[in-house]
């Protein structure tokens, strides 16, 4: 799959976000290595602290499915500025992406900015910082 396909599947997804707090939809496509794509979109709550981001819907998918490695995700939401992630997504992401997994952030006019995993959260709490 592309990128201009991926962003593009993230642009649709945010047509699907239930939004009726923020009116702010968020799309998000991941890529799997072995070929699949999950997509996700906000889901908000009246008990806003529930609310679950578009980027985690689909890694939460793709996880439930038993999809383990990703190669690429695209993020796309309605600002003036490609979208950034929350922190709560990046340590999702940071949990099931390598460093040098590919992030494309989008936004509804398709400016592009691609990041990789370690350039959007550097110095991340990792499973092995749990070993004593």
């Amino acid at each position: 799959m592309t990128k201009d396909k991926l962003i593009e599947e993230a642009l649709k997804m945010r047509e699907k976000a239930y939004i009726p707090y923020s009116s702010f939809p968020v799309g998000a496509a991941l890529l799997t290595k072995s070929g699949k794509l999950y997509t996700g979109c906000n889901i908000e709550n009246a008990a806003y602290p529930v609310t679950c981001c578009a980027e985690r819907v689909a890694i939460f998918k793709a996880i439930s499915d038993g999809e383990r490695e990703f190669t690429e995700m695209a993020v796309a939401a309605d600002m003036k500025r490609p979208v950034p992630p929350c922190g709560s997504c990046r340590q999702v992401m940071s949990e099931f992406f390598d460093s040098e997994m590919v992030i494309h952030l989008t936004n509804n006019e398709k400016m592009v900015k691609t990041v990789t995993m370690e350039e959007l959260l550097p110095f991340s709490f990792h499973q092995s910082d749990m070993e004593k």
